[in-house]
């Protein structure tokens, strides 16, 4: 017992000085400008191509691990590297470094009848933690985005990637040395006890300003229900992709395929496809037949059923499942009217997408669907926020407070007021 009771107190004390030393080093970030942020990001990209054999090496000891613990094929996917991950993962910081700064940025200005002049301008949040499961590239990701918005960063990877995010945090810890930045700006917690967690959680004394968890529903559950800091979060991604009457059947197929099938571990995946009762006879089958081809098990309604031999009956479960695997819901709706009503009763309001040709049954769409992301005539594949632009994203928040949708560079500040005037007083 007193052995366990040490070892707590052990994580307590390294957690405080985690936290203690990231808000120092957040305020170093505050004043850093953005030839110095870009000096240490484009390093940091240096380093993670220099050191890719290293990486790969620790990440295949993180897949050797987790096909001896059964995980997934999913799981695997998402915490699997080869070299063109590593270059993509160099490319994003790469775009990040490009990005226009955010901090100091005026958002807007005006005069008062006073004679105040008002500024409005961007600022970091300060110390930002994050939380992941299987996903190393966030490691980089996530450092990468706090660094550019003058956040310091707390990172705490999952047990599955545990030697992958290693290997990519040394990476950046390279290139904040080489911009005579803190290392301490990129914290990685080198532990797997889930004590660490719970602390970040707390808010280490104050120290963490903002939690990002990135990982399934049970550890976003954790958090939101635990976390005495604000979140930034999705907890699932129940996405939709609804084909209208007016769908061209070509487009149609295509996106419902690369919606699906593109990567089915990611939460931009469609989970439920919806489909016009107008052009059942006509888009049903095409589009079941690709999903099919491509190894992917249909979940259908009593019409998709009765039309596709090879699709099993879906229950009421499976309108509200988040699957990660090849595997899709279909159901035969009545119109514009009916995918509306399906997804606001199942949406995780993550992404939903419309097949249409049909303006006004787009704009129908885009106005009675309250979702983060809202798509036309494109796939659901692309609510990421490297593709809207932004280098990358920590993660796709749902909620309707700050942050909505790819969290990038400008979702990881606020504000504040610049108040200037020339000796008033109130009455």
């Amino acid at each position: 017992m007193s052995s366990e009771i040490n070892t707590h107190n052990n994580i307590i004390e390294m957690m405080s000085d985690i936290g203690k030393r990231a808000k120092k080093a957040a305020n170093i970030l505050a004043v850093a400008n953005t030839e110095q942020k870009n000096k240490a990001l484009i390093a940091a990209a240096s380093s993670l191509l220099i050191d890719m054999p290293e990486i790969l090496e620790a990440n295949e000891k993180d897949i050797e691990n987790g096909r001896k613990k059964g995980l997934s094929s999913a799981i695997l996917d998402r915490l699997m590297l080869d070299d063109a991950r590593i270059i993509a993962v160099a490319d994003s910081i790469m775009e990040i470094a490009k990005l226009p700064d955010p901090v100091g940025t005026k958002i807007a200005e005006w005069d008062v009848p006073s004679g105040l002049h008002i500024e409005r301008v961007r600022t970091p949040l300060g110390v930002i933690g994050i939380i992941y499961e299987s996903r190393p590239n966030v490691t980089a990701d996530a450092g990468a985005l706090c660094l550019k918005s003058s956040n310091a960063t707390i990172l705490r990877g999952g047990s599955d990637s545990f030697y992958s995010s290693r290997a990519i945090h040394k990476a950046m810890i390279k290139g904040l040395e080489n911009a005579g930045l803190p290392a301490d700006a990129i914290q990685l917690i080198d532990t797997t006890d889930r004590a660490a967690v719970g602390e970040m959680l707390a808010g280490l004394e104050g120290n963490i300003d903002v939690i990002v968890p990135r990982g399934g529903a049970s550890l976003v559950a954790r958090v939101q229900a635990d976390a005495r800091v604000p979140v930034f979060s999705h907890l699932e991604g129940i996405c939709h992709l609804y084909i209208d009457k007016s769908a061209n059947l070509e487009m149609a197929v295509a996106i419902a395929l690369n919606s699906k099938m593109r990567r089915t571990g990611i939460c931009g995946s469609a989970e439920t496809l919806l489909i016009d009762k107008a052009i059942a006879d006509t888009h049903l089958e095409p589009i079941c037949e690709v999903l099919l081809s491509a190894g992917c098990e249909i979940r259908g309604d009593e019409k998709v059923v009765v039309k596709i031999s090879q699709a099993k009956i879906a229950n009421e479960q499976d309108w509200s499942t988040e699957y990660l695997d090849a595997i899709i819901s279909i159901k035969i709706v009545d119109g514009i009217d009916g995918a509306i009503a399906h997804i606001g009763k199942y949406s995780s309001h993550h992404t939903e997408s419309i097949v249409a040709e049909d303006k006004a049954v787009v704009e129908k769409f885009f106005a009675n669907i309250d979702s983060a992301i809202l798509m036309h005539n494109a796939s659901t594949q692309f609510a990421d926020g490297g593709e809207f632009g932004m280098g990358a994203e920590i993660g796709i928040a749902t909620g309707k407070m700050h942050a909505r949708g790819p969290v990038g560079v400008e979702q990881l500040t606020s504000f504040k007021y610049l108040v200037r005037g020339s000796g008033q007083v109130r009455p």
